[in-house]
């Protein structure tokens, strides 16, 4: 079956909420610790305040990723016209066109809302992340040094971004 594309709906979150939490319970490719429940992830993917858009893939009706796309907060310290995306594929799923088939319509997407340029902040340890936002195009522009973990443990993160 060929892969669909499509908004995130309600309906999705709690697929999603699993999804995710699948990622955050191997750990040290996302930058989340605490897992979603169908709720928070509405209010963080769905329905968020600051949402450009976040968009499903899925096959047979199985989601194998999504990827938001969103305005900084107010207190962010982003330049005008950026914004930030953040990018989830189903655990065995990654290198198989997912991601690649996002960007293409969060790209579309962020260029019909007048987005200049996409923030993407990975952590340093999350080496098939860092290998998929290069693949795309995004350049490093700098490094924020040892953010610490819940338990306290610094790792740092990459900012690229991708000027559209």
């Amino acid at each position: 079956m060929p892969l669909t594309l499509r908004p995130a709906t309600p309906e999705d979150a709690a697929a999603m909420a699993a999804l995710l939490n699948e990622i955050i319970a191997i750990g040290g490719t996302t930058a989340y610790e605490d897992p979603f429940d169908h709720q928070k992830m509405i209010d963080a993917y769905v329905s968020a305040p600051n949402l450009v858009c976040c968009t499903i893939a899925e096959e047979s009706g199985l989601i194998l990723g999504f990827q938001g796309l969103f305005h900084p907060e107010p207190d962010d310290p982003m330049p005008a016209g950026w914004a930030f995306i953040a990018t989830f594929a189903r655990v065995g799923r990654t290198g198989g066109g997912v991601g690649r088939a996002l960007f293409g319509e969060t790209r579309r997407r962020a260029q019909v809302a007048g987005i200049t340029t996409i923030d993407a902040t990975i952590r340093a340890d999350n080496a098939g992340g860092l290998k998929y936002y290069s693949g795309l195009g995004f350049v490093d522009y700098g490094r924020l040094a040892g953010s610490p973990l819940k338990d306290g443990t610094p790792v740092d993160r990459i900012r690229k971004c991708f000027d559209l």
